[in-house]
Parts: C-alpha cells; structure tokens; sequence
C-alpha cells in the first residue's frame, strides 16, 4: 500500500454510468421484504434480487390497468393451462 494516493483526477459518483431507461435511487423497504427477494435470487441459483423487484413492480402496474373482465380471462386461462400440465 502506498503511503500517499493522487486522487487529482479522481471523479465522484458511480462507477458504473446508470443504462440508459433506468434512475439510480434510494428507497426504503422493509427488511423482511429484502430478505424475501433475496432468498428467492438466491434459490434461484444467483440473480439480481433488484431485477426481481423490479419485475414484481412492473407485474402489478400491469394488473393495476388490466380491466376486471381481462384480469379474469387472464387467471382462468393460467389455472386451465395448469390443470391440462
């Protein structure tokens, strides 16, 4: 280890430059609901638990503006498709 470090052009922020359709941000969550996704990305073989939150955000907009009607077709044609397995 060097006893003094140029940090001159050193830059602040992130070292990874956030993807273009994303916003890098702070959010609270219960511990218990970070535990959650972290153990399925973990049973999952590995993963990116912010990934799964996100997909799970993303699932219920969906069914937020799903109508009624929809919603119903939607979740007899899954339990069908479930029973035919």
């Amino acid at each position: 280890m060097e006893t003094e470090y140029d940090f001159s052009r050193g830059k602040r922020g992130a070292i990874d430059p956030t993807p273009p359709g994303k916003t890098r941000i702070t959010i609270r969550l219960d511990d218990e609901v970070l535990a959650w996704f972290r153990e399925q990305a973990h049973s999952a073989g590995g993963g990116n638990y912010q990934t799964m939150i996100n997909e799970a955000l993303r699932q219920h907009i969906q069914q937020s503006r799903e109508p009624l009607e929809e919603t119903l077709r939607r979740v007899v044609r899954e339990e069908l498709e479930r029973i035919e397995r």
